[in-house]
């Protein structure tokens, strides 16, 4: 409530609670740890419910004696304990409207709209005393010392960042120094790992340093640090890196963190750009772990399966994985190494940057500063006899020549490209500047991919689907059948969303020796898209229908990730 003093003490004196003459004679007897209105309480000149009563006749609300009543655990279940503490709230029933949270600061906006945030339902808020909410806190979720014991505990077996820290350094204004900052910064990275982040997101704003996570696909946010704090937390994490200046704050920086999360390695690549309210952090979580994922695991039935695995394993072409930024073609490109890196086979890799480490394959990271180009690194890597080559991304013509020739030459080639569909990567390719004759003698096969939410297994629920999302399918009510349709409800295992996990949706089109006569007479997508249908292509958004049907993932999901897709 430190923030929210004066308005408080402002408050007090208008209902006649403190004097001024009282709190000037507070504020002379402060030291370090105190506040003036700590002073005023331990001194008797006003109570602590009086303090809370005033502030909850200021914000209209109910004030209520939390420890006089009997919380079922029902209702408790529906904050976790970390979070209860975390927000300094405790909830004790069921509204019309929404669940009944008790707040001691109805003053914190920012903490009660993150709570609002992360529970994904509405709330209805009373107040009580913070010495009330401390007391219910130990009543219900274990005494506050424990839980510190175990978060400190956890940090320090499950967190090894693997760097030497000055411990009695300073590396921010103020007087905050490293060691509760490195606890901070450890607790958000494993807070992360445990809600399978992907990306976590610190963004100054005017009044507040926002911390989101990515789970999912979808940003969530998190309870936000102190905004005091925000430069030495940046700070923190360019030292993490060991490769970013703490002292330049006016350009761009990118730099790498190695840490270990429960044993298991873990990378973020960490990206910070200045904003008009300081320097905006981005770190992509990469988890190794996670690598090694099979074929099923990413999403595809086994009639898909099937035909993926007969292409991986051609000895020669190019195989192209389609689709816009983060729709998961790299980690689809990896589990396709994956099955087929065998003692007989030389696979290597040339990335911009080598986002996970993989046994038995040469990666090659490219370096444009010192002439380590895409295509320098290709025409160097032929000569290395390799069978299989994955290249990061075709971006140019030189790339893409390249490639071509050695897919000719015996060599089989996977790589990506950003459009929206598979049949579209043929124009990209002619667009490019490579010639018709070429796309047609190389080019394999095309897949293009969207990632969907997974319904949480946990909590889904049997669903039918509505006129409206049948007619989007394009499928009769009667040619259901025995279809499995599921809706997300909300659990604590899927932190109330519904959907846990990602799987992909896909559309796979095999070049056939009708579609390259039309490649050579620079047929139209349209054209290509429809011969690919005659040849069995389903779409995306047909993909997607089967798994909604399967009871995988939700019709909103498939709908929402599809609107291109209207064949």
């Amino acid at each position: 409530m430190q923030k929210n003093e004066n308005h408080v003490l402002e408050l007090l004196c208008e209902a006649g609670l403190v004097t001024r003459k009282q709190i000037d004679s507070a504020r002379t007897t402060l030291n370090g740890a105190s506040t003036v209105l700590e002073v005023l309480i331990n001194d008797g000149a006003v109570s602590a419910i009086d303090v809370s009563r005033t502030l909850a006749a200021h914000a209209h609300m109910d004030w209520i004696d939390i420890l006089s009543r009997v919380i079922p655990p029902e209702v408790i279940k529906q904050i976790r304990a970390e979070d209860a503490r975390r927000f300094k709230v405790i909830p004790v029933g069921f509204g019309e409207t929404g669940l009944i949270v008790a707040v001691s600061d109805p003053l914190d906006i920012d903490a009660i709209d993150s709570l609002s945030f992360l529970l994904q339902r509405e709330i209805e808020l009373v107040c009580t005393s913070p010495e009330k909410i401390r007391e219910a806190l130990i009543k219900y979720y274990g005494t506050a010392d424990e839980a510190a014991d175990i978060i400190q505990r956890k940090i320090g077996e499950d967190v090894d960042l693997g760097l030497e820290i000055d411990e009695g350094a300073t590396i921010a204004d103020g007087d905050e120094t490293d060691a509760p900052i490195i606890r901070m910064v450890s607790m958000l990275l494993v807070e992360a790992y445990r809600a399978g982040a992907s990306d976590i997101h610190l963004e100054p704003l005017d009044k507040k340093f926002r911390v989101r996570f990515r789970i999912d696909g979808v940003l969530q946010e998190m309870q936000a640090p102190p905004k005091r704090l925000q430069s030495a937390i940046v700070s923190r994490i360019k030292i993490m890196t060991g490769s970013m200046s703490i002292a330049e704050k006016r350009l761009p920086q990118d730099g790498r963190i190695q840490v270990k999360i429960k044993k298991k390695p873990v990378d973020l690549r960490v990206s910070t750009i200045p904003t008009n309210h300081g320097e905006s952090v981005v770190m992509r979580v990469l988890d190794k772990s996670s690598l090694m994922l099979g074929l099923p695991e990413l999403g595809f039935f086994s009639d898909d399966q099937d035909i993926l695995e007969r292409l991986i394993q051609l000895p020669d072409g190019i195989l192209l994985v389609t689709g816009p930024t983060g729709s998961g073609k790299t980690s689809t490109l990896y589990a396709c190494l994956n099955y087929i890196n065998k003692p007989d086979r030389k696979i290597i890799s040339v990335e911009e940057p080598i986002e996970y480490q993989m046994n038995g394959i040469n990666q090659v990271q490219v370096n444009p500063e010192i002439g380590m180009t895409f295509p320098a690194a290709l025409r160097s890597i032929l000569r290395q006899a390799p069978n299989i080559i994955m290249i990061g991304e075709i971006r140019d013509l030189e790339t893409a020549t390249i490639s071509t020739n050695a897919s000719l030459t015996g060599h089989l080639v996977f790589s990506t490209l950003h459009t929206n569909d598979a049949p579209s990567a043929i124009a990209r390719l002619i667009d490019i500047g490579v010639q018709p004759f070429l796309v047609a003698s190389s080019v394999r096969a095309i897949m293009a991919q969207r990632l969907v939410r997974r319904l949480c297994a946990n909590c889904k629920q049997p669903d039918e689907l509505s006129e409206t999302e049948l007619r989007a399918f394009r499928i009769e009510r009667g040619q259901l059948g025995e279809a499995q349709v599921m809706k997300p409800l909300g659990c604590e295992q899927c932190r109330q969303t519904g959907y846990k996990g990602r799987m992909g949706i896909f559309e796979i089109f095999i070049i056939d020796d009708e579609v390259r006569h039309m490649i050579n007479k620079r047929g139209s997508t349209p054209l290509l898209r429809q011969r690919a249908r005659e040849l069995g292509m389903r779409t995306l958004r047909e993909d997607g229908v089967r798994k909604v049907l399967a009871g995988l993932t939700s019709a909103e999901e498939v709908i929402s990730t599809t609107l291109g897709d209207v064949s």
